[in-house]
């Protein structure tokens, strides 16, 4: 539970938040759930409706609930229990990115519910490679169809509110997902020529589309960054150290489908691999269970996070998310200054100056570091 004390001082902040906020309420507000979490659960309660922006900011003041959330389905009656009664009119397709499910290096370091720049930079990179690389290019959205919102914590929503996603069913959702996370890929697809005698080793090149494509061009990108990267796909070091001094040969022969420019071992083992490991880096970044669930909450945009304290910031656009930095531009307290006694804290870093680390130490800091430490129950008032 937390500190009754710290619930106090919350309390009156959040209140405050959403008597100045805007731009919270969801497009059509009056056909979606809601529901509100408490310091323990992010959804304690559901089955609300409100009418309007006015009507749900009034809830928001009077309650001060840690965590607000909404539909990503349309209703006839989104009040109604249990959920058939509702009537389902249709829904946006969903993605949540979590840098948790990266399973990045720093995990060792501090842990996983502790979140670092790394962790950060990395799932904002997956969000614009799910954007540029997936949504944009194999399924023909638009900007105009895509919405993005940091999740207030550890990654990225990203929203398709489009007539052509709408009445799509959980299967479609889930082929969706699938694909964009490399399920069940096959690999003569990839290598039309592999297992052939005497048959040089055809492949897909960088210009394709599709994940040929992608395949290719990560391929390439592998070899040209260095030994470490290429051994991220999960290739032995004297392989990659070999594939690494011959790289400029291979890329030219990648850049017209030719793959045979160097000799490996059980090659059909080897890209097999490849290809799995590849899928997997992708998909894990990816909740397809939030992707495929048409009846799942999700947190509202513009409002706060009950575990940090920070907006679930509404970005514009796809380049105003790779200016974005959560740490600075997603707080949303700014004035005064807090005493707390802390735990261990690992260090971190909000409106370009460095907290920490901590070790049982009592500090005044700024009201944006001091709720982010009490808020992750690793420090007290």
């Amino acid at each position: 539970m937390l500190d009754s004390k710290v619930v106090n001082l919350v309390a009156p902040l959040i209140r405050s938040y959403y008597e100045r906020a805007e731009g919270f309420a969801p497009p059509e507000t009056p056909r979606r759930e809601f529901g509100f979490g408490d310091y323990e659960k992010k959804i304690a309660f559901r089955h609300y409706s409100f009418r309007d922006e006015a009507a749900l900011r009034r809830y928001l003041v009077d309650k001060a609930p840690p965590f607000a959330s909404y539909s990503t389905a349309f209703y006839q009656h989104p009040e109604a229990r249990p959920m058939e009664n509702k009537k389902l009119v249709g829904a946006e397709l969903i993605f949540d990115l979590d840098s948790t499910d990266l399973n990045l290096p720093c995990r060792e370091e501090h842990g996983r519910d502790w979140i670092c720049s790394k962790d950060l930079d990395a799932v904002k990179d997956e969000t614009i490679r799910l954007i540029e690389d997936f949504l944009i290019p194999d399924f023909g959205f638009s900007d105009n169809d895509i919405c993005i919102n940091f999740s207030g914590n550890r990654g990225y929503h990203v929203h398709v509110n489009s007539d052509k996603v709408h009445e799509l069913g959980a299967d479609a959702r889930k082929a969706i997902s699938g694909y964009i996370s490399g399920t069940g890929m096959d690999m003569q697809a990839f290598f039309p020529t592999i297992g052939l005698k005497g048959v040089g080793l055809k492949g897909p090149k960088p210009s394709d589309q599709g994940w040929g494509g992608k395949f290719a061009r990560s391929f390439i990108k592998a070899l040209e960054t260095g030994v470490g990267e290429l051994q991220s796909f999960g290739i032995e070091p004297e392989i990659a150290r070999k594939l690494f001094r011959k790289r400029t040969e291979i890329v030219l022969g990648i850049s017209v489908g030719n793959w045979d420019r160097v000799s490996i071992p059980k090659k059909a083992d080897f890209w097999k691999a490849i290809i799995a490991n590849m899928s997997i880096k992708q998909g894990d970044s990816i909740d397809s269970n939030v992707t495929k669930d048409m009846h799942h909450l999700i947190r509202i945009p513009n409002t706060l996070h009950g575990d940090t304290a920070l907006i679930a910031k509404k970005l514009s656009s796809l380049s105003e998310l790779k200016r974005f930095n959560p740490m600075d531009d997603a707080i949303a307290f700014k004035d005064g200054i807090i005493k707390v006694k802390t735990g261990r804290v690992h260090k971190f870093t909000m409106s370009g100056t460095q907290f920490g680390p901590y070790d049982n130490d009592t500090v005044v800091v700024p009201t944006y570091a001091a709720l982010y430490m009490l808020l992750k129950r690793v420090a007290a008032l």
